[in-house]
């Protein structure tokens, strides 16, 4: 593994780094208060689509698509260091370059498993970001951590699909642009436990879909990623054609999707750290306490030494989990981005909260991004598989070495 990025990657890096610099770290106010101003937590403000429109202008778009035909042909290795970037403004740079969750997984479930036909209906627009998705997986009712839990039904009528269940955490439908639905349910019950599932297309606007509520996550909406919400699937009916792959090919399509996902939650969360640990300094060297600035205290700089130790861990494994994705594929990195998954959201979640008690009221407060990296860096402990699920597998993994 080479440690140097290639030079297409330090041309796009530097890119990047002045759209953060002169667009989006100066929108992050603006985004609060046109937020704030909608009355509606899952409004998207204007500040966005000037963003995007920026961010295509700029040539930085799709960037987490290694598919050459629907984005920018990136590796992983070439991507981690831009997804990175785009952690340190989590809630304004991903979507403002169309690398947004849940919409990058669906698009990738979309470019590797969908028809020709669903990816001219809905991959075109996803990739030009006229419209968003949601992806329909957890549940309210049953442990989701184990996927095979899922009792939504998928039940064949014809050349129809009826589809019942109830869903909750489905990022994305909270958006007012979100427009299809990848519902996981249960094709059937009676076959093997991980062929029991199936993954199916449904538009929002199909008859017996009812979104209930919006989740808030720790009081935030979330809306940058599309919101989440529990949504009603009462007799939904869709064409055949919307299923994608095969009957009893749900849970593997998830397993596929999952993998990218979580190794670019970790790319993004190594640069909330950095952001968090920016802060950090800045507040150590400006503020004073006791009569000395924060920065003389050594409780202080016992933090900003070990966060630098931890990020600088946490991005060698992320790096060395997609060099390993691209050199011999998602299953062959499968250990390590178990590993990444355990180590970077925990790792986040330290930093932030040292930046946080070095803000004192003002860490906790709408003044600082540091509360809501917080909140998202501890989220991500839960989602694409909890910690401890992880654990257990990875163990399992490491022990199998030596039975």
């Amino acid at each position: 593994m080479e440690f140097a990025y290639d030079d297409r990657t330090v041309e796009l890096r530097q890119r990047l780094e002045a759209f953060l610099t002169e667009c989006v770290y100066p929108a992050e106010p603006v985004h609060h208060q046109q937020v704030l101003a909608a009355g509606d937590p899952w409004a998207r403000p204007p500040v966005m689509a000037e963003l995007t429109a920026e961010a295509r202008a700029r040539g930085l778009w799709n960037l987490f698509l290694p598919d050459a035909r629907y984005g920018a042909g990136l590796t992983n290795l070439q991507y981690a260091p831009l997804a990175e970037l785009t952690g340190r403004s989590p809630h304004l740079a991903p979507e403002a370059l169309n690398c947004a969750a849940p919409d990058t997984g669906n698009m990738e479930l979309l470019a590797e498993f969908g028809s020709d036909a669903q990816r001219e209906r809905w991959l075109a627009p996803l990739l030009d970001g006229t419209i968003r998705s949601a992806f329909c997986m957890t549940e309210p009712e049953v442990a989701s951590s184990d996927a095979t839990n899922i009792a939504t039904r998928i039940t064949r009528d014809g050349d129809h699909y009826v589809v019942d269940g109830r869903k909750w955490w489905s990022s994305g439908a909270m958006d007012p642009r979100c427009e299809i639905f990848i519902v996981m349910g249960k094709t059937d019950p009676d076959a093997d436990r991980h062929r029991q599932q199936s993954m199916i297309l449904v538009p929002r606007d199909t008859p017996g879909v009812t979104v209930r509520r919006g989740m808030t996550v720790f009081g935030y909406s979330d809306a940058p990623h599309g919101g989440h919400a529990e949504i009603d699937f009462t007799g939904v009916r869709v064409p055949v054609e919307n299923l994608v792959g095969a009957e009893g090919t749900g849970f593997a399509i998830a397993q596929a999707r999952l993998g990218p996902g979580r190794i670019h939650h970790c790319m993004r969360l190594v640069g909330m750290a950095e952001r968090a640990l920016e802060l950090l300094c800045r507040r150590a060297l400006d503020r004073v306490a006791f009569g000395r600035p924060l920065a003389e205290q050594g409780v202080v700089r016992e933090w900003i030494a070990e966060s630098r130790v931890r990020i600088e861990q946490a991005r060698l494994l992320v790096l060395k989990t997609a060099w390993l994705m691209d050199t011999v594929g998602n299953k062959g990195a499968h250990t390590e981005i178990q590993a990444i998954k355990i180590a970077t959201p925990a790792m986040a979640e330290w930093v932030i909260d040292k930046a946080i008690q070095a803000y004192g009221g003002a860490g906790v407060s709408q003044d600082t991004p540091l509360a809501a990296l917080w909140a998202q860096a501890r989220t991500l402990r839960l989602a694409d598989g909890p910690d401890e699920v992880h654990r257990a597998s990875l163990a399992r993994r490491e022990l199998r070495r030596w039975s």
